[in-house]
């Protein structure tokens, strides 16, 4: 889709409601619901995180989608694709969305000027990690030159809008999860990487919202 079509449209996003659970339960790992309440009051003291679903045009005017690899560490989500984002700091003065293009500006380089934010999603909680992650919706007018950061950022994925609204890149796939056994979950190809989780669960949201405008 091209980026000026695409920007003609997406602002009436503003306007709609969210889908929350709706949308984050058809790409739920089958385990996720039980693990949630299990950890309802846990959730309540969760540490919070904001995260970016960055639209933008790529050198053809077409819309593209940008999301990370995260390096290998010894953490729950190592090794995993994900939003640019991360968790909230005292500087951002009790706002989510400040965490957001904060983190967006500091692992992908894309200045916080660049940045408009269209939507806020609905929060989610991560049980393994005990973080609720607010995601926002932004775009950026600009064809967008990435800089890595290198400590926390092993790759940057840029996904044509196309291929993310393609259903057959939906699918199921073995995971290992962070209990050490292998489930079957659903889950986004997307540049022959498998999303999956949390990551997968609002990237659900994001396309559910974008096809009610586009």
């Amino acid at each position: 889709m091209l980026f000026s079509t695409f920007l003609e449209s997406v602002v009436k996003i503003k306007h709609l409601a969210l889908l929350g659970e709706d949308s984050h339960a058809k790409m739920s790992p089958p385990y996720r619901l039980e693990l949630a309440e299990k950890n309802k009051e846990k959730s309540k003291l969760a540490r919070k995180a904001g995260v970016m679903a960055l639209f933008y045009p790529d050198e053809n005017n077409e819309t593209n989608l940008v999301l990370i690899l995260r390096k290998t560490y010894k953490g729950v989500h190592s090794a995993q694709v994900g939003f640019p984002g991360g968790k909230y700091e005292d500087i951002d003065n009790h706002d989510l969305m400040e965490t957001a293009i904060r983190e967006t500006e500091e692992e992908i380089g894309v200045a916080r000027e660049d940045i408009e934010v269209l939507k806020t999603m609905s929060p989610l909680y991560i049980p393994p990690s005990n973080f609720m992650v607010h995601p926002f919706i932004g775009v950026s007018e600009k064809q967008l030159k990435f800089l890595k950061q290198d400590a926390e950022v092993e790759a940057i994925i840029e996904i044509k809008y196309a291929d993310f609204v393609d259903q057959k890149n939906c699918i199921t796939t073995i995971v290992p999860t962070s209990f050490n056994v292998e489930v079957e979950v659903p889950a986004f190809k997307l540049n022959g990487y498998i999303v999956w989780g949390a990551t997968a669960m609002m990237l659900s949201e994001t396309k559910d919202l974008l096809k009610q405008v586009l």
